[in-house]
């Protein structure tokens, strides 16, 4: 009885659970714009604007890719653009020699 009434948006709660950290992360760089540029040209030293272009690919990278696949349209292409995210913060952040944070 349960499935029959919550068949229709079970779906829709997967693909947000999926999801989810890309949207956390995303609304997260929208309030933290300034920390997110400052450390990132503190790190690469690539100034102001290179900095900001990273944050706002990043930001709507994961924003855009979310809402297509929570949308259903595009999802191929939008799953590989969250993976394209995902290797574009693992080569800005450094985090790519971090074995414990790679096996989270």
């Amino acid at each position: 009885q349960f499935l029959r009434v919550t068949k229709q948006y079970l779906p829709h709660v997967a693909r947000l659970c999926l999801i989810s950290t890309f949207l956390e992360d995303g609304i997260r760089m929208w309030f933290q714009w300034g920390e997110q540029r400052d450390y990132i040209d503190g790190t690469w030293n690539c100034g102001y604007f290179l900095a900001s272009v990273f944050v706002f690919i990043n930001l709507f990278g994961q924003l855009s890719g979310c809402i297509l696949v929570l949308s259903r349209n595009f999802v191929q292409y939008a799953c590989f653009g969250l993976f394209g995210i995902i290797a574009l913060q693992t080569i800005a952040y450094s985090i790519l020699w971090d074995l414990k944070f790679l096996m989270r």
